[in-house]
């Protein structure tokens, strides 16, 4: 692993504090990470179900944060695609929990997947695969 819990959480603080608004990192190892989002009123969207975009943002970030995990704290590497499947629907107030994990990691692209869990229910509701940009060596910090 390239980044502690505590660099990689610092790391975001500071580089990226838009992103707690995504979900908090609760948890990192060697090419995972754990995120958890408190579900809160502006998450949801009519009909009274977590948003599309919360998942998705929450899915985002934490594997960014699981990337970060393997290359280091580079924060110019991004999200060149993500595939989403809302599976069933969150309960409306419960905090929602990622896992993200990578795939592959090679010199210009990371790829991996994320379950979307809810509180309170054992199936996920979202799964996402993803593809990042890993910038080469001289833009990297």
């Amino acid at each position: 692993m390239k980044v502690t819990f505590e660099e990689l959480k610092d790391f975001l603080e500071v580089q990226f504090p838009q992103g707690a608004a995504y979900g908090s990192l609760e948890a990192l190892g060697d090419g995972w990470a754990e995120m958890t989002l408190a579900v809160e009123d502006d998450h949801l969207r009519p009909g009274g179900t977590v948003s599309g975009p919360a998942m998705m943002a929450l899915a985002d970030v934490t594997m960014y944060a699981a990337l970060l995990s393997r290359i280091g704290l580079v924060p110019l590497a991004v999200t060149t695609n993500l595939n989403i499947n809302f599976l069933r629907k969150p309960v409306a107030h419960a905090p929602i929990r990622a896992r993200a994990t990578l795939l592959k990691v090679g010199l210009t692209m990371g790829v991996g997947e994320v379950f979307v869990y809810s509180d309170g229910m054992e199936d996920p509701v979202a799964h996402s695969t993803m593809t990042y940009s890993i910038p080469p060596e001289k833009y990297q910090n």
